[in-house]
């Protein structure tokens, strides 16, 4: 047991060390102009080096993303059905589907769902 500890902490200092050094070693304290600046093969850049973002393709985006998650979390539930008991698995769906509906509802009263603004 004392062997286990002794290794633990030797692992946290040598982590712990490490780390320290490697922030103190990556530590860029000259900005320069050419460095910050977008390249564009060699020549000045015409344009903005960033490019405006809508923040409303982002969030739906993200949504998008996490319904996918959750309706992929669905699969097993199909495949569970002979396996499970017939209450449990409708509970469970249920549960699940509530959850899901719940968060569309909250998605569309804030407005997120709206394209025409």
């Amino acid at each position: 047991m004392l062997i286990m500890l002794m290794m633990i902490l030797f692992t946290l200092i040598l982590s712990t060390i490490v780390m320290f050094i490697s922030s103190i070693l990556a530590k860029k304290t000259i900005t320069d102009r050419e460095k910050c600046s977008p390249f564009e093969c060699g020549f000045d850049p015409k344009g903005a080096g960033r490019l405006p973002f809508s923040l409303r393709f982002f969030l739906i985006a993200i949504i998008f993303l996490i319904f996918d998650v959750e309706i992929t979390l669905l699969f097993p539930l199909v495949k569970t059905f002979k396996v499970t008991l017939t209450e449990t698995w409708i509970i469970t769906g249920t549960f699940f589907l509530l959850i899901l509906l719940i968060g569309l509802y909250h998605e569309w009263n804030q407005g997120a769902l709206d394209w025409s603004t």
